[in-house]
């Protein structure tokens, strides 16, 4: 059937040569000939083309953007020999040719690329948002460069491709139906992606050949004399019509001498001499050992490589004259082991087919395996020597494939911070967890802790964006890098090693443990003396007084805070600074502030701005909402809850995202979507329980208990916000909003006495508290019950004094409400 994948394929360039974008997958099984389908028709439709090819590789999907890296080294013509400021200028030369107005992408492909010189402008940047940036960055500059000629982009092996470049095949998928552009890729069954439903995409199923076309293939290999007829049906039957399978076949029985070329091809012994092995994999392994010892020494050491390998890592691994080297490789590729192929700089050589390096690599014995692993990661090591940033992944794979534990836990550990930079948390996590594991089998002592702390303390970095402060594998780790830093660290990696239990303390509510912890880190950062530590410690006192009710602790940590406040202790947990602003922001307007708590969450959202951490981002949106249900603004609320949960729903951040979505339900039942105002706090309400995140647990409940209310759930409402009331005692910031809440409830369904006594209670909390708006609030609430009573002069005294308290914030709601009825009881 290779007619109707031609045809298929040659419309496909068509159409994307006339700017209607197409994508072309083939799925074949493996050994079917996929790439030969892919080459020769990109030799027979070159003309005019620009072609841009990356490869995976079986061990790529622990190699973040490695097909990705390698397109991009083609298109801006890289050399492997190139120095940095080469790269560079080669990366800026192209890019300011093909549009200026692409050059705020450079920043972003530098720092891809790792060759950023200086400073990283994009180092505080947050990952997820610099990974989406980076990826469209190459889609804009594919898509330019397709104005200017079609544009053909082939992705080999996508069964074995990782996580981000995934991400840019999906993104690029979406962008090409206007362009001139035709993506060719190719993959095994067991791959699968959402492309189908596109009318711009071809699949073409690569199955084994039918009896007749499997001939005619034979043909054009063997010639069509009537003494192969028998030959030929025997391969047949035996391959299934798999053509890789039956091109080593016939290539085996040449080297068997089975078959022998002289002009024609003749049957040179009898059918009965003629052995085929079941599999392929049986043939590859039978051609194999038909080799000359040092033939095979050299493929098996190619294979140990990889499926790719250039010219220069082959001479500094093998041991033999460059005149000697070049026969042996020419002997392959006579063979079809291995072809050569064009590079910037340099030759490459591939394996013929995937399996083909995976027979031979399987075909060393263990110990020279390791041997040579050791081998090709020193060879490595030598050759890019300036340069070895761009090679830690290589280095992490291949050491980790020897016994030399120190080397692989070394590049493992540099491997995992690459990809934490690059936002591919999942393969960051699999290599420290790697490095920690070989960890055990080398001795104990200093040196064995320094490299557990250095691996364990970037596994929490991964965890709190993966999995959050209350995981239970996350407060592990912490642990664990704790106990280390107390015998290995400094004084200020303790004070943030503590800050890692004492957040996961903060979140779970237990706010007894949580003040253990910012006492601890107070004394540690008071000997450390620097900025960074105590800023540490001032901003968890800061969070723990104010959940404990003690506004004014809180504000006196806060002035202190504010004196560290572009201090690197941002940069290491982001969202600190927006979050500890907002968190002064929210108790401003409780004491009674709320112009100084306005100021306070802009500076927050500010910050956030600037930085671009989708942590900051998130935070902003949530406090900023937070302080907006405070001053009781629905339609601010529902603006700045609205962003929150959208930009945490996009990029999968559990941060807050469940507070954010109880303020979006509150304000769209104050604002009318009663119905769905319930559900969507239910969900967040759901979502907190789920994730053991109690702090402010009695903030959602009364948020979900006003849905309700507003809903006509009253007595759905009032369970709910008896369950504020007594659950979570230590956590009190909000519990004069919830008696309050109470009190109107019981209004509601004719319980006075009860309702004056929750108004009662909430006045004198938020008096003990310093909390002058909710008290305020109480206050109005017992005066509008009391206002027809014999205690009207009394109500109007006590609302008159906590009212003329206030110096600012007159036209929030709460004054307007206490105004009005002060007119009124006058």
């Amino acid at each position: 059937g290779r007619e109707r994948e031609m045809d298929a394929l040659r419309h496909a360039a068509d159409q994307a040569k006339a700017g209607h974008g197409q994508i072309v997958g083939a799925m074949a099984e493996p050994g079917v000939g996929k790439s030969r389908l892919f080459f020769e028709f990109k030799a027979k439709n070159q003309s005019g083309w620009m072609v841009l090819e990356a490869y995976s590789v079986s061990h790529g999907k622990a190699s973040a953007y490695l097909p990705v890296l390698d397109l991009l080294h083609t298109y801006f013509k890289i050399a492997s020999d190139d120095d940095a400021r080469s790269r560079r200028e080669k990366v800026t030369g192209r890019v300011i040719a093909l549009d200026r107005s692409l050059e705020d992408v450079l920043p972003y492909l530098f720092s891809l690329l790792g060759i950023v010189e200086g400073d990283d402008p994009l180092a505080q940047m947050d990952g997820q948002v610099k990974k989406r940036r980076t990826l469209d960055a190459i889609k804009r500059i594919l898509l330019r460069e397709s104005l200017n000629q079609p544009l053909m982009v082939m992705f080999e092996d996508l069964h074995w491709i990782d996580e981000q470049t995934q991400e840019f095949l999906n993104l690029l998928t979406d962008s090409v139906a206007n362009a001139k552009v035709l993506l060719l890729v190719n993959y095994r069954p067991e791959y699968s992606h959402q492309w189908n439903s596109k009318t711009y995409y071809t699949q073409l199923r690569l199955d084994p050949l039918g009896t007749e076309r499997a001939d005619e293939m034979l043909t054009a290999l063997l010639g069509d004399s009537k003494d192969l007829v028998s030959l030929k049906r025997l391969i047949i039957e035996r391959t299934e019509g798999n053509p890789f399978f039956m091109e080593e076949i016939v290539q085996a029985l040449f080297e068997d001498d089975v078959l022998q070329r002289n002009g024609t091809v003749k049957l040179a012994k009898s059918m009965g001499a003629v052995k085929v092995p079941a599999t392929v994999q049986g043939v590859i392994t039978a051609r194999i050992d038909r080799l000359p010892s040092d033939a095979k020494d050299l493929l098996q050491t190619l294979a140990v490589i990889g499926r790719e390998f250039p010219l220069s890592l082959i001479r500094a691994v093998v041991t033999k004259s460059d005149d000697e080297l070049n026969r042996l490789l020419n002997d392959l590729q006579l063979g079809e082991f291995i072809y050569e192929q064009p590079a910037v700089g340099d030759t490459d050589y591939i394996f013929k087919h995937a399996l083909t390096q995976e027979v031979a690599y399987n075909s060393v014995l263990i110990e020279r395996r390791k041997h040579l692993h050791e081998r090709i990661g020193a060879a490595i090591e030598m050759l890019y020597s300036d340069r070895i940033e761009d090679h830690v992944a290589q280095l992490a794979y291949h050491f980790s494939h020897t016994a030399n534990a120190e080397k692989a836990i070394h590049y493992l550990t540099l491997a995992g911070k690459r990809s934490l930079e690059r936002s591919a948390l999942g393969e960051a996590e699999t290599r420290l967890r790697s490095g920690l594991k070989l960890l055990t089998t080398m001795p104990e002592g200093s040196s064995r802790d320094k490299r557990e702390l250095e691996l364990m303390s970037a596994l929490v970095t991964v965890l709190l964006m993966t999995k959050g402060y209350q995981a239970p594998e996350t407060i592990e780790a912490v642990e664990r890098a704790r106990a280390l830093t107390e015998k290995e660290g400094t004084l200020a990696e303790l004070v943030q090693q503590l800050f890692g239990l004492w957040a996961a303390a903060l979140i779970t509510c237990d706010l007894t443990r949580g003040a253990e912890l910012s006492g601890q880190m107070m004394e540690l950062a008071e000997r450390d003396g620097s900025p960074t530590s105590l800023a540490f410690a001032h901003g968890a006192w800061i969070r723990i007084c104010a959940h404990r009710g003690n506004l004014k602790g809180a504000e006196s940590h806060f002035d202190r805070w504010k004196d560290f406040l572009d201090e690197a202790a941002s940069r290491q947990f982001p969202g600190e600074r927006t979050q500890i602003l907002g968190e002064a922001g929210l108790m401003a307007a409780i004491a009674g502030y709320p112009d100084l708590a306005l100021k306070r969450v802009a500076q927050g959202s500010a910050l956030a701005a600037e930085n671009r951490n989708h942590w900051d981002l998130i935070s902003g949106g949530f406090f900023e909402s937070l302080l907006y249900w405070i001053l009781r603004d629905p339609r601010r609320v529902e603006m700045a809850a609205s962003q929150a949960v959208a930009l945490a729903e996009e990029l999968g951040s559990p941060v807050l995202i469940n507070g954010a979505r109880a303020l979006l339900g509150w304000a769209r039942a104050c604002l009318g979507r009663t119905s769905e105002g319930v559900a969507l706090a239910r969900q967040g309400w759901a979502g907190a329980l789920a994730a053991n995140s109690r702090l402010g647990a009695g903030a959602i409940r009364v948020l979900l208990a006003d849905a309700q209310a507003l809903d006509g759930e009253t007595d759905e409402a009032l369970a709910t916000i008896d369950d504020a009331v007594r659950t979570n005692t230590e956590d009190i910031l909000y519990r004069p909003m919830a008696l309050t809440s109470r009190g109107e409830l019981l209004l509601q369904v004719g319980q006075k006495a009860a309702a004056e006594e929750s108004f009662r209670e909430a006045i004198a909390l938020s008096r003990e508290m310093g909390a002058k708006l909710f008290e305020l609030r109480a206050v109005t609430s017992l005066a509008r019950l009391l206002r027809d009573t014999d205690r009207r002069d009394e109500m109007r005294v006590m609302l008159a004094e906590i009212y003329n308290w206030f110096t600012e914030g007159f036209d929030t709601a709460d004054l307007k409400d206490a105004k009005a009825l002060l007119e009124e009881l006058y």
